[in-house]
């Protein structure tokens, strides 16, 4: 079974239009292009400007450091029964904690822990 489907105005007065006396359609005038308002133009100059703030605020708050200075360090070879808080305590400034002595020691020589070998040397910086 089929359908047909007649779109509403096919017919006027029982007839058919012919393709000579059909209507056409006006065609769809161009649009006109976009145009900003007074405020639509205030509000995109103060987003660039915003922008742009925020750019160069970040460039002037932008800084590289400079070269730290070399620490000054001497070896120090592991006696027997020597620990690595024995070790800090005599490196240790008066009033420093010995227990971030240690901590540094032990990032200073890449040690995963505070045990020692007798004749293992290690880095301590002077001072």
């Amino acid at each position: 079974m089929s359908a047909i489907t007649i779109a509403p105005g096919a017919f006027r007065g029982g007839r058919t239009p012919s393709a000579a006396g059909a209507r056409r359609r006006p065609a769809p005038r161009a649009e006109a292009p976009l145009r900003l308002t007074t405020r639509g133009r205030v509000v995109v100059w103060g987003l660039a400007l915003l922008i742009a703030a925020g750019a160069g605020g970040a460039a002037v708050s932008a800084h590289a450091d400079g070269p730290r200075p070399a620490m000054e360090v001497e070896r120090v070879v592991v006696a027997p029964g020597q620990t690595l808080w024995g070790i800090a305590s005599e490196v240790a400034a008066p009033g420093e904690d010995v227990r971030d002595v240690v901590l540094r020691l032990q990032r200073l020589n890449e040690l995963p822990s505070a045990g020692l070998t007798a004749g293992q040397t290690l880095v301590v910086p002077v001072g």
